[in-house]
């Protein structure tokens, strides 16, 4: 399946901005603007700046998000769905929840119907077939994608739109503030002095279509693995991880060793950073490709993860730089035989990446993407 068209913002800006920031180690952290920080006992996050404004058009914040990178997609890929058959698939982890939580607490307007995105999507493409909220926690994205892949196999749409978005909640703050034993000033997936998580927000969304001549894609979606072991409600599980990875590569039809960049989950949580070491250990040895990660730079962005690291895995391999993990200074014991990308941008032009995301129950997706060079 051919990437034609993409659009994304996190709380660095876009694709571009995005991009620069994290090849320069530079993080978007910032103070929490969402929510009472003593309370919530969380002091950071990784935000966008108009979190706050009011909705426009009636759009709640996530959707506006989301309006703009679907549209944005369309236009880059120069498909029109008042003339094709597009469909389109949002994965987010907590849909419209922060409207909810406005709702309650100051009154703030809110239709039912405005919990799901089919407003958001046909307020920018009204001509739509369909338009799919798969909530599906921080692999929902990647979930997304994988019913694209089968709704074009299908021959149920001439093109899918994938898309993933989610803001700050004041109810996974909460979580988060109790989860840890200290409070996280910012992110640092993989190493020895990581203290958590902390949310980001924002929204990405990508236009995929059959490989059909005359087209100049972003790149090409070779397979998605995807699985729930159940393991447990939050802790990972090494085994479900390397299944869904297998899962993907035989999707893809490659072998472990034709994968040449990795962009890890890499969450810095206590558990989810050691157990993804070991199972990319198991599955690429100690002489395994490049990994990399984002969050350090853009904290989780839950539902719309996925989908960011795909872009940032394409436009590494299209410019031949992989950005090192912000944040990341000493690699905890479990990740020191992964060819951990830190420090400084390597240089490399790889043909396939892996990228993972793995949510909470067990929820795994493992996209394979390949690069078009020129």
């Amino acid at each position: 399946m051919a990437i034609t068209g993409s659009s994304m913002l996190s709380c660095l800006g876009d694709l571009d901005d995005t991009f620069a920031a994290l090849l320069a180690g530079r993080s978007g952290v910032s103070p929490l603007r969402a929510g009472d920080p003593v309370k919530l006992n969380v002091r950071n996050a990784y935000s966008i700046d108009d979190a706050d404004t009011a909705p426009e058009g009636g759009l709640r914040l996530a959707g506006r998000w989301l309006a703009h990178c679907v549209r944005e997609a369309l236009a880059d890929a120069g498909v029109d769905p008042a003339e094709r058959r597009v469909a389109v698939i949002v994965g987010t982890g907590m849909r419209e929840h922060r409207a909810v939580e406005q709702w309650h607490a100051d009154g703030a307007e809110l239709r039912l119907a405005q919990t799901h995105f089919t407003e958001a999507v046909r307020s920018v493409a009204p001509a739509v077939t369909e338009v799919h909220t798969l909530a599906n926690a921080c692999a929902a994205s990647g979930y997304a994608l994988a019913l694209a892949a089968d709704l074009l196999a299908l021959d149920e749409a001439d093109a899918v739109v994938v898309a993933g978005c989610d803001t700050m909640t004041e109810s996974m703050l909460t979580m988060i503030g109790r989860v840890g034993s200290t409070v996280t000033d910012t992110v640092r997936p993989f190493d020895a002095d990581r203290g958590g998580v902390l949310l980001g927000e924002g929204a990405a969304a990508v236009v995929v279509e059959p490989v059909a001549d005359g087209q100049s894609p972003i790149g090409l979606l070779r397979g998605v693995g995807v699985a729930c072991d159940a393991h447990h409600e939050t802790a990972p599980d090494r085994a479900g991880i390397v299944a869904t990875m297998h899962d993907a590569h035989r999707r893809a039809g490659v072998v472990p060793d034709e994968i040449g960049l990795v962009l890890a989950h890499g969450t810095a949580t206590a558990l989810n950073d050691p157990t993804e070491a070991a199972a990319l250990l198991e599955t690429f040895g100690p002489d395994g490709p490049p990994v990399t990660g984002i969050k350090g730079a853009i904290g989780h962005t839950s539902g719309g993860a996925a989908l960011m690291s795909v872009l940032v895995a394409l436009r590494a391999m299209r410019d031949g730089v992989v950005p090192p993990v912000t944040g990341l200074r000493t690699p905890i014991a479990e990740a020191e035989k992964l060819n951990l990308v830190h420090g400084r941008p390597l240089p490399a032009r790889p043909r396939l990446a892996q990228v993972n995301a793995f949510g909470f129950g067990g929820v795994n997706a493992v996209m394979i993407v390949e690069a078009c060079h020129a």
